[in-house]
């Protein structure tokens, strides 16, 4: 009589394998935001305009960007040890973290030293995304807001490092993400690949029209790229929001970065909650339900800019959760609704444009804060989950939606 074959999560060294592939992303994506954690000390330290001041975080999406679309169109993820070429990315970003340090705050050569920590991050996000779903046994809603979960926790830990220091200092949030990722390098080389990994398949420049022509295919990226509107200048500007707020009740410094860190640190829950209920209820309805209430946050958030902190708070972590929760739906659709030998291009092409849009809005962000102040600074976020919401419905009402989640839409 043969064994039972294992269950989806006892499958042997799944976990020790998953554990290091999700530490090691945390570790490696701290740089990403180093810059934006550093923000307000930089600002004491150095007169950065306010241009500047949103590069030194738009950089890294446009470096991430050209970095993804280059590791699809040479095949690197073929021809390299996905284990080797994340070790590879991990060092590459913290070298230029390094670089950083050595340069004059907020200027041009510091901005260009952020935009290669972003490409070589493209060699590590993804391939983390590889690794993780080669484990995947019906459980791949899981497994990717595992690894999203990964990625906002190393978000947030930039504005965590900077609560070691009484005394702020823009240099903290740079070195401690540079040593973090240089142990995520090391510790990647211990993660086992599934038995589900496979070569990815070649970049295909002409999946680019089926993207746009397929109905089904074009509201999923349009529900992405209205959740990537909000997203990221969500995070790059909520430090500098956080030490704003608690500046009225002259609170220390350390208090803004203690809020930043705990609103984008909070999402890595949802994103687990989300996968799970996502694989349970349906994409499309999570997805909409997570933007209905970001995009809600967005709109409330700054006009509570003045009550007090029992109302702000609870808020603000609301919102963390809700705009990150969706995330993982988006990729997970494409996997379930692309032509399988397009999955991969599908996917490289949709981050590709998610994240060239973020190059916008954090700058924009910036240009319209300055403009209108905290009170109205975030209330053009909402657009985004608002088409978003739109694009997730439109989807559901199509018999594609069958292939959603098990028939779950």
């Amino acid at each position: 009589m043969t064994a039972a074959p294992p269950a989806p999560t006892s499958l042997p060294g799944k976990r020790a394998a998953l554990c290091l592939i999700a530490l090691s992303q945390i570790l490696a994506l701290s740089i990403w935001f180093a810059g934006a954690a550093a923000l307000p000390a930089l600002i004491d330290a150095a007169a950065i305009s306010p241009l500047r001041q949103a590069m030194l975080t738009s950089s890294v999406q446009l470096g991430f960007v050209a970095g993804a679309l280059a590791s699809a169109g040479l095949g690197l993820a073929d021809r390299i040890v996905p284990q080797r070429l994340f070790a590879a990315g991990a060092i590459i970003a913290a070298l230029a973290n390094l670089l950083a340090l050595m340069l004059e705050p907020g200027g041009v050569a510091m901005i260009a030293s952020r935009m290669i920590a972003g490409a070589a991050l493209a060699l590590v996000y993804p391939v983390g995304m590889k690794l993780a779903a080669s484990w995947a046994r019906g459980d791949a809603g899981f497994l990717v807001g595992l690894l999203v979960g990964a990625l906002t926790l190393g978000s947030a830990l930039p504005f965590a490092f900077n609560l070691a220091n009484a005394v702020p200092d823009w240099r903290l949030p740079f070195a401690a993400s540079t040593l973090a990722a240089l142990l995520a390098a090391a510790a990647i080389l211990f993660a086992r690949g599934g038995p589900g990994l496979r070569p990815a398949a070649p970049f295909d420049p002409g999946a680019a029209l089926l993207a746009i022509r397929d109905p089904a295919l074009r509201l999923t990226n349009l529900g992405y790229l209205g959740h990537m509107w909000e997203l990221y200048a969500m995070w790059a500007w909520i430090g500098p929001f956080a030490h704003a707020y608690w500046q009225q009740y002259d609170a220390p410094a350390r208090l803004g970065d203690l809020t930043a860190f705990v609103v984008v640190a909070s999402g890595a829950l949802a994103c687990l909650a989300a996968g799970r209920l996502a694989d349970r209820l349906g994409r499309t309805r999570i997805a909409m339900l997570a933007l209905a209430i970001s995009g809600s946050c967005a709109l409330l958030v700054g006009p509570a800019f003045g009550l007090p902190p029992w109302i702000m708070l609870p808020l603000l972590i609301v919102w963390g959760m809700a705009v990150i929760a969706d995330s993982a739906q988006f990729s997970a659709a494409i996997t379930e609704l692309a032509p399988p030998e397009r999955t991969g291009t599908l996917l490289t092409l949709q981050t590709a444009m998610g994240f060239a849009l973020t190059v916008i809005t954090v700058q924009a962000l910036g240009a319209w804060i300055g403009w209108v102040g905290w009170n109205w600074g975030f209330a053009p976020l909402a657009i985004g989950p608002a088409v978003g919401v739109w694009a997730m419905a439109r989807l559901r009402a199509r018999p594609e939606a069958g292939k959603l989640a098990g028939g779950r839409g």
